[in-house]
């Protein structure tokens, strides 16, 4: 009852008309960011961050807030358009919305799509609101070798319940993992595989590569096939949207398990891409049409973008419960506490009450209101797909020129847009996947930095992944993802010799005088 009190205070302090206006104004900024590949949520807010220096902290978190939600929600755009991630945790959403579109079923993911980040953060959302006491303390008990062990378990669980080839998809792993060690070692401070260029210092950026692996990697494999989109035009009605929410409740489970992934690696902190990888995988993997993903299963779009809006929103309760950022951009509001004076931490529940509570009840709001803007554009974005590509080809690539060169306002990395891109292309064409590549390289490196921490903490002792029953258990479910086709051939085997055994005894019984 407390929280509920507390709640409703919030809503109080929320509903306000300059700050439902600053709610408004920042979703639709928001929905902008996410749209523009490159850009993003963290960089959109710290942009924006210095404007609000000059309002007081709590229409100051609604409006940073609201335009984290607003990317939250368009980055599934570009996504299932035109095949380009707008956001990093958007890659997983391309797998089946893209073939969707293609299919001229865009409204029909972009609805999917919209509802699962609204599903995933309401509960995020609520989560926060109900058990922010317990997971505070719970989130205290992470150090590196949990860290290293919630890694671990998402890239075995892309090797062991992958529907890909094995081999193709560990040389994509590898691939990611060498890419992710270029530049500066952030635990001895030594140069790797710089060979002394100046531009490798800080390595490869992530949404560099993913521009060009996803993007230009697109456009070249449409320029092969005569310059054309495979998508049909998209005729969007109301009874769409209504009919696409009639076929949700049967993928009820699928949400639910998306949502206590994003909500656990969101709050330990994993982060929002790895929970959408490991929702997507997962959703595939106990699906009954698990077969059918990537080729434009609606089930396929629901995982991801449920696991991570799950994960990106309740990213903010270690920010404000510790004063650990459990994302990009929780490090960037973060910031924006101290520079408003305010100490992240337990106390803040209780001195700063209406700064607390009117930002979660902005998240409902916001979530709600987010909803409805995006849903209410679908036409927009939809038709996108009746231009010809000759026409929105060259606006595409522009775009993809802008984002890269907004990541470091390097021309060096619009030169690695297009090499990506040639990779990409080269991937598609042989059968490599690209998922596991971009996972690797957005994650190798601090599952290294973990890694090695941990090791040093234990003079190089492996025990330490079995030291308490926490990173214990995370680390052995890793290793049964990584070994499931083995362990299920091996049950299957069990299971087909306890079916037999009966038979073989009744046919000898037969055969007995």
């Amino acid at each position: 009852m407390e929280a509920l009190d507390s709640l409703f205070h919030g809503f109080g302090v929320l509903l306000t008309a300059h700050n439902m206006m600053l709610m408004l104004v920042g979703i639709c900024l928001g929905i902008l960011v996410g749209v523009l590949p490159g850009l993003g949520g963290p960089n959109g807010v710290a942009i924006l961050l210095p404007l609000t220096f000059t309002m007081d902290p709590t229409s100051a978190i609604v409006l940073l807030s609201c335009i984290y939600w607003g990317a939250l929600f368009g980055g599934a755009i570009t996504s299932i358009l035109f095949n380009i991630p707008g956001e990093a945790w958007s890659v997983a959403t391309t797998f089946d919305g893209y073939p969707m579109a293609q299919k001229g079923e865009a409204a029909e993911a972009l609805t999917a799509a919209f509802t699962a980040s609204f599903v995933g953060s309401i509960v995020a959302v609520m989560l926060i609101t109900f058990l922010a006491p317990w997971i505070a303390s719970f989130a205290l008990r992470f150090g590196p070798p949990e860290f290293f062990a919630v890694y671990l378990l998402t890239f075995c669980s892309f090797v062991g319940l992958g529907k890909e080839a094995r081999h193709k998809i560990i040389i994509s792993l590898t691939i990611g993992f060498l890419l992710a060690a270029v530049g500066m070692d952030t635990v001895s401070g030594e140069l790797r595989m710089t060979f002394g260029s100046i531009e490798m210092l800080r390595g490869f950026d992530f949404l560099v590569a993913v521009i060009g692996l996803f993007g230009i990697s697109e456009i070249l494999l449409a320029m092969e096939e005569h310059l054309a989109f495979k998508g049909q035009e998209a005729k969007i009605r109301l009874s769409v949207v209504w009919r696409t929410w009639l076929t949700l409740p049967r993928y009820w489970m699928t949400l639910l398990r998306s949502s206590a992934i994003g909500c656990w690696l969101g709050v330990t902190p994993g982060g929002a891409i790895a929970a959408s990888f490991m929702g997507y995988n997962l959703a595939k993997r106990f699906s009954r049409d698990g077969a059918q993903f990537g080729k434009g299963k609606i089930e396929g779009v629901l995982a991801p973008e449920t696991a991570a809006h799950a994960a990106g929103t309740s990213a903010l309760l270690p920010m404000l419960a510790l004063g650990i950022p459990g994302s990009g951009t929780a490090a960037v509001l973060l910031g924006g506490l101290m520079v408003w004076g305010l100490q992240p931490g337990p106390l803040l529940f209780v001195e700063q009450k209406d700064f607390v509570w009117g930002l979660i009840a902005s998240m409902y709001l916001g979530n709600i209101a987010g909803l409805i803007i995006v849903l209410a554009t679908v036409p927009l974005f939809a038709s996108v797909l009746r231009v010809p590509f000759a026409t929105i080809a060259p606006m595409i690539i522009v775009s993809c020129a802008v984002g890269a060169f907004a990541v470091q306002n390097a021309m060096f990395d619009i030169w690695l847009m297009l090499g990506f891109g040639i990779v990409g292309y080269v991937f598609k064409k042989i059968g490599i996947p690209l998922a596991p590549m971009t996972l690797a390289l957005v994650l190798g490196d601090k599952a290294e930095d973990a890694f090695r921490q941990s090791m040093i903490g234990l003079d190089g002792g492996i025990g330490i992944f079995w030291s308490n029953k926490l990173v214990g258990t995370i680390t052995t479910l890793a290793l049964i993802m990584l070994f499931w086709p083995l362990i299920g051939r091996a049950i299957d085997m069990i299971r087909g010799s306890g079916h037999a055994s009966p038979a073989s005894a009744a046919s000898s019984e037969s055969s007995r005088p």
